[in-house]
């Protein structure tokens, strides 16, 4: 089925690049409450930048802090006594994951090693979503609402004025074309195929809530069904 994680699924390990301890525990406290799916969003150790600069960190370094931050994340599940559901690399990590094999192996390999069980979610067409198959994950292809699309089907660049989709009407009429269609426009007009699982909704805009809840309720009147990614 597909997945509408910002709604169902919010990112809870905060490790390297945002938050601390006590944020992740209040956060994994908070999802449990509300009955949410948790995940890991491990990134580069990059504070200053957020996770959004490239460090290119080897594969064996990336896997190291991979397992570092899913590990921090899935102590605070345990001792909350709620079960780890997915993980989803951040930022710069993410995307560099998503053209990089060798990086992409290292990544879906620390995920593996660490719950068989998880779901691995990469940006839909990514060498990530490829090397998490090759090894028996679970995968969930990520389509992102707000951001613009390369012609090879990557992200724009965030330093390109054209990244970021800023009209919503927009934006959830792409989320229903690449839902029912299995296809969206790239920034210069060419069609993309994807097949989307999961959609991305950035929370760091103060519209990100409600904008969540405008695009569930369109998807719903639409027939949409949204289900949990893996089936758990």
């Amino acid at each position: 089925g597909f997945d509408l994680m910002g709604i169902r699924a919010p990112y809870s390990s905060l490790v390297a690049y945002a938050g601390d301890p006590v944020v992740m525990r209040k956060t994994v406290g908070m999802a449990k409450d509300a009955g949410i799916a948790i995940g890991a969003h491990p990134g580069y150790p990059d504070l200053q930048g957020f996770g959004r600069r490239d460090m290119n960190l080897s594969p064996d370094e990336a896997y190291s802090y991979m397992l570092y931050q899913i590990g921090a994340l899935q102590a605070f599940c345990a001792a909350a006594g709620v079960p780890l559901r997915h993980v989803k690399p951040h930022g710069q990590l993410y995307n560099h994951a998503a053209v990089d094999p060798e990086l992409a192996a290292a990544l879906a390999q620390a995920v593996r090693d660490v719950d068989d069980r998880l779901v691995l979610v990469g940006l839909a067409n990514s060498a990530l979503v490829d090397e998490g198959r090759k090894i028996g994950l679970v995968t969930a292809e990520e389509f992102f609402t707000d951001r613009n699309y390369t012609d090879e089907g990557k992200l724009v660049s965030r330093n390109d004025p054209a990244a970021l989709i800023r009209n919503e009407e927009e934006a959830i009429e792409r989320v229903k074309n690449a839902i029912r269609d299995g296809a969206i426009l790239s920034v210069n007009g060419k069609l993309i195929d994807l097949h989307a699982d999961t959609i991305c909704v950035h929370g760091d805009s103060p519209t990100a809530l409600a904008f969540v809840r405008r695009t569930r309720e369109a998807l719903e009147e639409d027939g949409i069904a949204i289900k949990p990614v893996g089936g758990r």
